[in-house]
């Protein structure tokens, strides 16, 4: 969370002292005497808040919150005033301001409202920059969340699929975004700017394959659930594809295949087919150091969507989200930060029961959130461990020995 407060105040006792106030808090006061002093420390991405007297000769302290509303509509302003000056703070307080304090004011109140703002400032700062991250680079970077090495493989495996026009297959267990992934991997291809038509296999038969195959125009097609296709419908795929070499077919399935063909359920011919370029979704119990990253990533999308500010995540909930082996992957996952952007929480232990799993146990739970931590401090110092380490107030031996523990490696988090 930044730590730095842009203090507003004409009279330079009083800005001293509110300033040794900040500072005996921890925190880092920026101090100006004046608006001209004062502006050219905001901008948009200012990793702080404005704290200002209204009442300051030439340009006051409503002037500096048009100006810093006009620069970024976000960012906290809370307005110091004098005794029987309210009216005036509530002006402030229609016009945008955070808060408004009346001097003198109470150090203990002062601190509280600050880091208060601070704490909002820090959430839309991380709102942004997980924004930008989403928006950055290819499609795979884009929708493909997730910061660790099974991620990125993952990643580069969409990549690397997009480079060839063959079949693919690709498998992941329920809820993992089978369905994504062929988006991304279609949307990385030549063949980007044609169709891609999605189809239930299960619901499939031959006519309907073949009036996919016939609007697909030269593009993809992505078929849901291949194991659950019909007999009939994987013998009329099978010719489609052997007459449409310039469509591509991508198969997305959460069965071994392999052993469906061996117990009959499935043709051998057509998994040959579709087996020639494989990817894998790991279910999210794999890559955990992800959970954090993807949660946070679906409540800011749900806040967007619906026009709801960004809530608090704070390291509870993280660590209630770590607890969980969550069977339902990126999709439950998904679910419960819809929930929870919107106020239906249903983190913890109501999240086990509407899931229908057992709560890990304390030995389980605490490894996954020292787990969650480590990786945490690692993102936020974008890879460098001394900065981390001291963070989280460890040595560095301390330090890299619970990263060696959790197999985590700090160069997989450098920007």
């Amino acid at each position: 969370m930044s730590d730095r407060v842009l203090l507003v105040d004409d009279d330079r006792a009083v800005r001293e002292a509110l300033g040794q106030t900040l500072e005996l808090a921890g925190l880092r006061p920026v101090l100006a005497g004046s608006f001209i002093e004062a502006k050219d420390h905001i901008g948009r991405d200012f990793a702080g808040i404005v704290v200002s007297d209204i009442r300051m000769p030439g340009r006051d302290g409503f002037h500096l919150l048009e100006h810093a509303r006009k620069t970024d509509p976000e960012l906290p302003v809370i307005l110091l005033t004098g005794h029987g000056d309210v009216p005036m703070a509530v002006r402030g307080m229609s016009a945008g301001a955070f808060d408004f304090l009346e001097k003198p004011c109470n150090p203990s109140d002062f601190v509280a409202v600050v880091q208060k703002a601070l704490k909002t400032r820090a959430l839309v700062l991380e709102n942004r920059a997980l924004r930008r991250e989403i928006r950055r680079g290819d499609a795979a970077a884009r929708m493909l969340v997730g910061t660790s090495a099974l991620s990125e493989q993952m990643r580069e495996a969409a990549r690397a699929a997009a480079r060839s026009s063959a079949e693919v297959l690709i498998s992941g267990p329920p809820g993992s975004g089978t369905a994504k992934m062929a988006e991304v991997i279609h949307l990385l291809s030549a063949a980007a700017t044609r169709p891609l038509l999605k189809l239930s296999a299960a619901t499939a038969d031959a006519p309907m394959l073949a009036d996919t195959f016939s609007r697909a125009e030269g593009g993809t097609i992505f078929l849901d659930e291949i194991a659950a296709m019909a007999a009939g419908a994987q013998f009329a795929l099978i010719d489609l594809i052997d007459s449409n070499p310039g469509i591509r077919v991508i198969a997305g399935t959460y069965r071994d295949l392999e052993g469906e063909v061996q117990q009959g359920r499935f043709n051998p011919d057509l998994f040959y087919k579709l087996d020639v370029i494989r990817v894998r979704i790991p279910a999210l119990k794999e890559r955990p150091e992800d959970i954090p990253v993807l949660f946070r990533h679906y409540v800011a999308i749900a806040c967007e969507q619906s026009d709801l500010p960004m809530p608090e995540i704070t390291p509870e909930v993280i660590a209630e989200l770590m607890a969980q082996d969550w069977p339902g992957n990126a999709r439950s996952l998904m679910n419960a930060a819809m929930r929870f952007a919107m106020g239906l929480d249903a983190i913890g232990p109501e999240r086990s029961r509407l899931q229908g799993a057992a709560p890990l146990g304390l030995v389980e739970q605490m490894a996954r959130v020292e787990r969650s931590l480590l990786i945490e401090a690692l993102q936020r110092h974008g890879g460098n461990a001394t900065e981390a380490a001291a963070t989280l107030k460890l040595p560095r031996k301390t330090f890299y020995d619970k990263l060696a523990r959790h197999g985590i490696r700090p160069e997989t988090y450098r920007r």
